[in-house]
C-alpha cells in the first residue's frame, strides 16, 4: 500500500477564536464534547418517564403573553423583568415561554384532556426564555425537564413527583442530595395568614432593603425570597405559614412526609421555602445539592415544584383542578455531572477506521463504509485525507479496535489490510467477507 501525497497534509492550526458574530449574550451553544451528558439526561428522563408512566408533550416556544400574565403572576420577577415579549405585526402580544406549566396547563385545556381518565401524567424537555442576568449554570435561553401530574389532589401524587425527581438525580450520580419541603397552604390558610405576615412586615418596614419593599406591597411571601442580608433577617422571624395551615392542608402535608420516611427519602422541612411563582399551593418543595467551593460549604438548586391546584381554573378550567410537577435545569444538572467526575458509557464509540489511498480506494471505501453501518458496526473515516500516516493517527485517536487499509494495489487483488490497533498486527484478507470477518471478530471481542 503506497502512502501517496504525506508532504500535501496541512496541520490544524492552534485553537482560537474566529469571526466577529457571537451568540447573544445569556445564550450558549451545546457543543459536540458535552452532547453525551446531554444525551444521558435525556436518556434517563425518557426511562423514568416510561416507568412512571408519564407521557411526553411538547409545546411551543412562543405563546400568548397573557399566559404567564395570568398564570405566573403580575408581580413575579419573570413577568416584570424577565419575559421576552413582543408584537407581532398583526398586534398579537406574544412571549418565549419563561417557564412549562402553563403552557402544559394550557394544551391540557385546549385539547379536551379533563375528559380523559384522571390523572394526566405529561412530561417535557426543551428550551426557555428569560432576559436575566447571565451567570454560571444560569442563562438567558435555558432548558428543562418538566413533570407535570394533572387532576389529582392524592398526596400520593406529590411524593410520586419527588420520588421521581430524587430517583432520577440518583441514576444520573450526582450526591449529597436533599429534598427541602414545605406547604404554603390552601385559601383558607392563606387570606387570614396574609394579614398577619402583612402586619408583621409594616412594624419592620424601616429594616427591609428598597427592592423586596416594593414587592412586599403585592406579594408579601416575597420576603422569603430576597436575598439580602437585611431581608433575610426579618424573614427569619416573621410568621411561618406553616405554622398556620388549615386542618385540611395540615393532614395533606404529614401524609406527604409520612410517603417519604416510608420511601426513605432524606428531606428537611424548610418553612422558608415558598418558590417564586404566584400558582403554588400546598406542597411546594426544592432539590439541593451540598457543595464544597472553595473550602466554603454551599448548597445549589438542581430543581423544584409543588402543587398548583388553583392553577388550572385560573387559566380558564371550568372548576378548580388540583395538580403538581417538577421542573430541573439541564444546563445545571451538566455542570454537577461534570463536577462529580461521572463517567458516560459511549455506546456510540466506532470500532472500525476505514483508511484508503487513491480515488478508486476511496470509492470503493464508501461502499463498504455504508456495508459495515448496515451490519450495525460503527465505522469511521476521513476521506479527506491522503496521508496513511495522518489517516493513522486519526484511527488512534478515535479508539477503534481496527483499521481497514485499502490502497490501488489491494483493490485490484480483491484484499484489504486488517490492522489490530492493540497489537499493531496486519493481516491481509478478501475484500468480499470483510464485513463478515469484521462482525466475527467484534462478537468474540
Amino acid at each position: 500500500m503506497n502512502n501517496e501525497n504525506e508532504a500535501n497534509e496541512q496541520p490544524f492550526p492552534d485553537q482560537k477564536t474566529f469571526g466577529t458574530i457571537q451568540s447573544p449574550r445569556g445564550m450558549h451553544d451545546i457543543l459536540p464534547e458535552d452532547q453525551p451528558y446531554w444525551e444521558c439526561i435525556r436518556d434517563v428522563v425518557r426511562k423514568e418517564a416510561a416507568a412512571y408512566n408519564f407521557e411526553r408533550i411538547d409545546t411551543p416556544i412562543l405563546e400568548a403573553t397573557p399566559l404567564f400574565t395570568k398564570g405566573v403572576g403580575q408581580g413575579t420577577d419573570i413577568v416584570e423583568k424577565e419575559m421576552y415579549s413582543f408584537k407581532t405585526k398583526g398586534g398579537d402580544a406574544l412571549t418565549m415561554r419563561p417557564e412549562g406549566t402553563a403552557s402544559v396547563v394550557r394544551a391540557y385545556l385546549e385539547h379536551g384532556m379533563p375528559n380523559r381518565p384522571s390523572p394526566i401524567k405529561l412530561y417535557y424537555i426543551g428550551p426557555f426564555f428569560r432576559h436575566e442576568s447571565p451567570q454560571k449554570g444560569r442563562f438567558r435561553q435555558f432548558h428543562q425537564i418538566g413533570f407535570e401530574i394533572l387532576n389529582s389532589a392524592s398526596p400520593a401524587s406529590d411524593a410520586e413527583i419527588i420520588q421521581l425527581t430524587y430517583g432520577l438525580l440518583s441514576k444520573l450520580k450526582i450526591k449529597n442530595i436533599t429534598i427541602q419541603i414545605s406547604s404554603l397552604g390552601d385559601n383558607e390558610s392563606r387570606v387570614p395568614y396574609l394579614e398577619k405576615l402583612r402586619a408583621y412586615l409594616r412594624e419592620h418596614a424601616a429594616s427591609l432593603p428598597a427592592d423586596c419593599k416594593k414587592k412586599l406591597r403585592t406579594r408579601p411571601l416575597a420576603i422569603f425570597d430576597c436575598k439580602e442580608e437585611k431581608a433575610l433577617r426579618v424573614a427569619q422571624n416573621a410568621p411561618k405559614i406553616i405554622d398556620n395551615l388549615s386542618k385540611a392542608s395540615y393532614t395533606h402535608f404529614k401524609q406527604v412526609l409520612e410517603m417519604l420516611d416510608e420511601l426513605e427519602l432524606p428531606y428537611n422541612v424548610n418553612p422558608l421555602l415558598v418558590r417564586g411563582l404566584d400558582y403554588y399551593t400546598r406542597t411546594v418543595f426544592e432539590i439541593w445539592k451540598s457543595n464544597d467551593e472553595d473550602g466554603e460549604a454551599r448548597n445549589i438548586a438542581l430543581g423544584g415544584g409543588g402543587r398548583y391546584d388553583n392553577l388550572i381554573q385560573m387559566l380558564g378550567g371550568p372548576v378548580a383542578t388540583p395538580a403538581g410537577g417538577v421542573a430541573l435545569g439541564i444546563e445545571r444538572l451538566v455542570e454537577m455531572m461534570k463536577s462529580e467526575g461521572v463517567e458516560l458509557k459511549n455506546t456510540q464509540k466506532p470500532t472500525v477506521f476505514l483508511a484508503q489511498l487513491g480515488f478508486d480506494a476511496k470509492k470503493r471505501s464508501l461502499k463498504l463504509f455504508d456495508e459495515l453501518r448496515k451490519q450495525g458496526i460503527i465505522a469511521v473515516a476521513s476521506f479527506d485525507r491522503d496521508s496513511l500516516k495522518s489517516q493513522l493517527k486519526q484511527a488512534d485517536r478515535y479508539g477503534v479496535l481496527y483499521t481497514l487499509m485499502l490502497g490501488q494495489k489491494e483493490l485490484l487483488d480483491g484484499r484489504i489490510i486488517l490492522r489490530d490497533m492493540a497489537t499493531g498486527s496486519q493481516e491481509i484478507l478478501k475484500l468480499a467477507n470483510i464485513t463478515k470477518e469484521i462482525k466475527d471478530r467484534l462478537k468474540k471481542h
